[in-house]
């Protein structure tokens, strides 16, 4: 079973009343000591932007499963809800979008002060087919990495076996079966303003 209908720009995740679940994917030496420390500590690099992403079937189409080099570990991060707010209250689009901003001028100014970048990209079916509705993906720099780092982790899992499982699944027209196996991701609620913010479509 596919996934169903969604509005356009909507927030999924699986998440619980305090915890949301965001994706990464790394190589083993970035991987390994973030499973030991409970976040992520050298080598990986504070100072680098550094893309979460809470749809895990857009997860498995950015790293090819954690297949691709530099991207074999596939890491379910859970992270404060708070600091997820955080991070979208102080966000900027990547990109220009004259219905969020009165002028080019505006957005390059506040591109310029976000320690967060936010991206709506097509999501994609377990099968890795675009959809009609994006999923998001959220930059951070700066200030943001440092929070994220030291104050919004909760826990790292490894979700490696459980990629290459769907996969072998889907590879083997297992469809529904992959599915299965995919984590629930529901709608994430936002107000009004964080909606603004980030051009997220309707409720939730």
């Amino acid at each position: 079973m596919e996934p169903e209908t969604h509005p356009l720009r909507q927030i999924r995740a699986a998440c619980d009343d305090r915890t949301l679940t965001v994706y990464q994917a790394y190589s083993s030496a970035i991987a390994e000591p973030a499973l030991r420390a409970g976040t992520f500590v050298a080598p990986f690099k504070r100072e680098r932007m550094t893309w979460i992403k809470p749809s895990f079937r857009w997860m498995m189409y950015r790293s090819g499963w954690g297949k691709k080099p530099g991207q074999e570990r596939v890491l379910a991060v859970r992270i404060r809800r708070s600091g997820f707010e955080w991070a979208l209250a102080h966000a900027c689009l990547s990109h220009y979008d004259r219905r969020q901003h009165e002028s080019a001028a505006e957005w390059k100014q506040l591109l310029r002060e976000s320690p967060v970048r936010v991206q709506w990209d097509p999501e994609r079916s377990t099968t890795q087919q675009e959809l009609p509705h994006r999923a998001i993906q959220i930059g951070l720099t700066g200030e943001a990495v440092h929070r994220y780092v030291d104050e919004w982790i909760v826990g790292v899992t490894d979700v490696t076996a459980l990629a290459h499982e769907a996969h072998a699944l889907v590879r083997a027209g297992e469809t529904a079966q992959a599915d299965a196996l995919v984590p629930v991701e529901t709608a994430y609620p936002l107000p009004a303003p964080l909606r603004a913010r980030i051009g997220a479509s309707g409720q939730g």
